[in-house]
């Protein structure tokens, strides 16, 4: 089962997030609190992960995985950014929104959808993302936690450990997370797409 770290939602314990991190570095996956609910994240070179969260989540392993970044200077690394998509992130991040950009070369080929070499960019304003990035030193591979058929708001954590089981090693516990998802914006053809309209407001026009 996995290891359960309770930890303060503004003012994480530094302790338990070296520990997450830990986890993350010696290639294990971990469940966290993002702004817009739990999310599973797993290290940049773990390319065994997806496969294993595809199994939890029961989608297809050709799903659009997300790169959590602390910051768009972090993002520019592996991304490709134009001057309209630069503006349009700079003016909603940190927030509730995730931008699927063209991905590059230092985007592990196996993270990135196949069909359309793209990856999804977040910059999340939860202080334990910004404290499990920070220690990190680089960005978190994410998948919002979600089981098929299972109403997110009804469960806690132990009964998420109960489903997950074996296949997550650490599970940070920081209490109530809403289970609002992030609203999902395509920057990947030069022009704005919403994909999915979530937590974020729609004011690209």
């Amino acid at each position: 089962m996995a290891n359960i770290l309770r930890v303060h939602p503004e003012n994480p314990q530094p302790r338990s997030i070296k520990a997450a991190i830990e986890t993350v570095r010696n290639g294990g996956l971990i469940i966290y609190p993002t702004s817009s609910g739990y999310a599973i994240g797993w290290g940049l070179d773990n390319l065994k992960a997806p496969k294993i969260v595809a199994q939890i989540k029961e989608i297809d392993a050709q799903h659009h995985y997300t790169m959590m970044c602390a910051s768009i200077s972090q993002m520019t690394e592996f991304v490709l950014v134009d001057n309209v998509a630069f503006r349009l992130i700079k003016q909603h991040t940190p927030g509730p929104y995730t931008f699927i950009m063209p991905a590059t070369r230092r985007v592990p080929k196996k993270l990135q959808h196949q069909k359309r070499k793209t990856i999804g960019i977040r910059i999340d304003e939860h202080q334990v993302v910004q404290a499990l990035l920070d220690e990190l030193g680089e960005p978190l591979m994410t998948s919002t936690l979600e089981f098929p058929g299972v109403d997110m708001y009804e469960l806690d954590v132990i009964d998420i450990e109960l489903r997950v089981g074996n296949r997550v090693n650490t599970l940070i516990d920081s209490g109530y997370c809403a289970q609002e998802p992030s609203t999902v914006v395509d920057l990947s053809e030069g022009e704005v797409n919403i994909i999915r309209q979530g937590q974020g407001e729609i004011d690209f026009v």
